[in-house]
């Protein structure tokens, strides 16, 4: 084929460039072109150009939704913060009011336990009084039997000696009138 190409060359014919196609297929070529252009122009960018903007929208949409979701989402967490704030001041004032009622609670029985301590004091020392002028009473009659009984003896035992007989009883009597005396005043 080249052997033929340079033989053409040789005798001077003008050879067909064989990078040009030949003017009768540029014709038909850019009829078919032109119709596919027009086809693709009108049936397949349209459909193509809806489906375009429809995903558009979606994607919009969703959009909108998720950043109305979040707006959302905040104000719920702005709300949890503002009632969980709430709840603590709630909670710290209810522990104040119980730290005051419990010191209130704890004077009132501080206030209890020292009347009720009082009280048992002045009942001990009530019954200890009373105690003391029974075992007085006890012991002055105790003491008077145990005179009488010593005076007797001693009376008894120098019973040759009256005058000192006499002295004794005498002493004796007046020591229990006295002691009588004493213990009526206190």
């Amino acid at each position: 084929m080249i052997s033929k190409i340079l033989i053409a060359a040789a005798e001077g014919e003008a050879a067909p460039n064989p990078l040009l196609p030949a003017s009768y297929d540029l014709l038909w070529s850019s009829v078919v072109f032109v119709i596919l252009l027009a086809f693709f122009w009108f049936k397949v960018l349209p459909n193509f150009k809806k489906t375009l903007d429809a995903r558009t929208e979606a994607i919009e949409g969703r959009l909108e939704a998720a950043e109305k979701a979040q707006a959302e989402a905040a104000a719920k967490t702005a709300n949890i913060e503002a009632e969980q704030a709430e709840a603590r001041a709630e909670a710290s004032k209810i522990r104040e009011e119980a730290r005051a009622e419990g010191a209130v609670i704890l004077a009132e029985l501080k206030e209890q336990a020292a009347s009720e301590a009082a009280r048992l004091t002045a009942t001990a020392k009530a019954q200890i009084e009373a105690e003391r002028q029974a075992a007085l009473i006890s012991l002055r009659a105790e003491v008077g039997s145990l005179a009488i009984d010593l005076a007797s003896s001693v009376v008894g035992a120098s019973l040759k000696n009256d005058k000192v007989a006499s002295g004794v009883v005498d002493q004796f009597l007046a020591d229990l009138e006295a002691s009588d005396k004493a213990g009526k005043k206190n």
